[in-house]
């Protein structure tokens, strides 16, 4: 669809439009921002032939870098299978402009064959064993903690709620979901699950940059992986994909400040709930927030309306000291501003369900090989982490998008866990922004 000045002109019919790789496109776009012949006329240059020399004599034109258009490449699809829960919520982190789905823990094997081999993620030699022993164990617990409490949903009803006039097949599936909710906490993070993004080559060169900047020879892997089928549709410009010195030494320096902070804080006791938030409402004095947070809030029919100046323009940070991993993999995913969470485990997290007592000795194994693995400074330890370590999470955004994210996680369906988190720091929130308190719900994560 094209507009000049006040008038839409239709678009040309399929038929007349010629068939360019996203590479062509971005570059056409490219020239296109140069020049007032019209798009019509710039793709009637175009030599869909001959890509390639298209492509060169556009750039040489324009001269144009290649992060400047590598935005206008479109959605490049991505799936990446067997990859680990660690790789993927390590995708989510670095890839803030992606849309993607991972596969959910409802749906993967949960069995000691559904890891990597330790070769294959740096596991040293010498404690190899140990780790599958630990990995195995993990397992078996997760089954038999899950096969315990789907029982108990069954023969004690009244510890599941379910929605009135619930049909039979949503009432199993409910009483499934609430074992598996709290059994997840003993999934090893190195399980495999499956990933799919979507992003821009710009992007995409980005991520593979920085996955190749890691330690880790999983995310080294997955770049080269990526970076091969990209190279099919953005030559030119996954050549700027390759590991970079500072992603390099900021890599390095996270990975000891997690090391220090995570053999100084290690532990299987679970830590205490404790939420912090700070929201920022300066604005300059010569553009001063005229809108009252209330206006800005009240005319929404759900969380999906639009908001006003006041709470778009609101800063808020807000960070949790027990974050368990399992809660992190989701609440890592709402991709505006920056998360920031050392990864690593200060306690652990079981529900009043599961006694921690029954499973000591897996939570001290498990804790006293994460201790070894970071001793040797290995950034392997990362596997042999449960989804129930618990790690301080930071999220910094804006009011309207912490609202947002904070009516979701509390709302209808929301896991236990997430309602519990993010109700504690929407509370904190509205004692700070007292006005929003009648036009925000904080919901009561009622079963769907």
């Amino acid at each position: 669809m094209k507009v000049t000045g006040l008038a839409l002109v239709p678009p040309p019919s399929a038929a007349d439009l010629p068939t360019v790789t996203p590479e062509l496109l971005a570059s056409v776009l490219a020239r296109y921002s140069r020049s007032t012949d019209g798009i019509a006329a710039i793709l009637a240059k175009v030599d869909v032939t001959n890509p390639d020399a298209s492509i060169d004599r556009i750039l040489k034109f324009v001269d144009y870098g290649h992060a400047s258009i590598g935005g206008l490449t479109g959605g490049l699809a991505v799936a990446l299978d067997g990859l680990s829960m660690w790789l993927a919520y390590k995708l989510f982190e670095i890839s803030q402009m992606a849309d993607g789905q991972e596969s959910s823990t409802r749906y993967i094997a949960m069995d000691p064959a559904n890891i990597p081999q330790a070769s294959e993620i740096g596991i040293p030699d010498e404690l190899a064993g140990r780790w599958r022993d630990v990995i195995s164990r993990a397992f078996a617990a997760y089954n038999a903690e899950y096969a315990r409490l789907d029982a108990l949903a069954v023969s004690e009803p009244e510890r599941v709620r379910l929605p009135k006039d619930a049909k039979p097949a949503v009432a199993a599936r409910i009483r499934k979901n609430y074992a598996l909710d709290r059994a997840r906490y003993f999934i090893p993070l190195a399980t495999r699950t499956n990933v799919g993004l979507v992003q821009s080559s710009r992007m995409w060169a980005q991520t593979v940059k920085h996955l190749d900047s890691l330690p880790n020879p999983e995310a080294r892997r997955a770049a080269g992986l990526i970076r091969e089928a990209l190279l099919k549709l953005s030559p030119r410009l996954m050549r700027h994909s390759h590991a970079e010195q500072s992603f390099e030494e900021q890599a390095r320096q996270e990975l000891a400040a997690s090391i220090r902070l995570g053999l100084e804080r290690l532990s299987h006791a679970p830590l205490a709930d404790e939420v912090w938030v700070h929201a920022d409402l300066a604005a300059p004095p010569w553009l001063a927030q005229g809108q009252p947070v209330a206006e800005s809030l009240r005319h929404r029919a759900n969380r999906y309306g639009q908001q006003g100046q006041a709470t778009r323009r609101m800063r808020v940070t807000f960070a949790w000291n027990n974050m368990a991993l399992a809660e992190l993999r989701d609440l890592n995913r709402h991709r505006t501003g920056h998360r920031y969470t050392p990864l690593i485990q200060a306690g652990f997290y079981l529900p009043p369900e599961i006694r921690a007592s029954d499973h000591e000795a897996l939570l001290r194994d498990q804790m006293q090989l994460t201790r070894e693995l970071m001793a040797w400074g290995s950034p392997a330890y990362v596997y042999s982490l449960l989804l129930g370590a618990q790690t301080p999470f930071e999220h910094g955004t804006h009011a309207d998008k912490f609202i947002y994210e904070a009516e979701l996680r509390t709302g209808m369906g929301a896991h236990f866990r997430y309602a519990e988190h993010l109700g504690a720091a929407l509370r904190r929130f509205l004692e700070q922004v007292p006005d929003a308190r009648d036009w925000v719900v904080e919901g009561t994560a009622e079963p769907e």
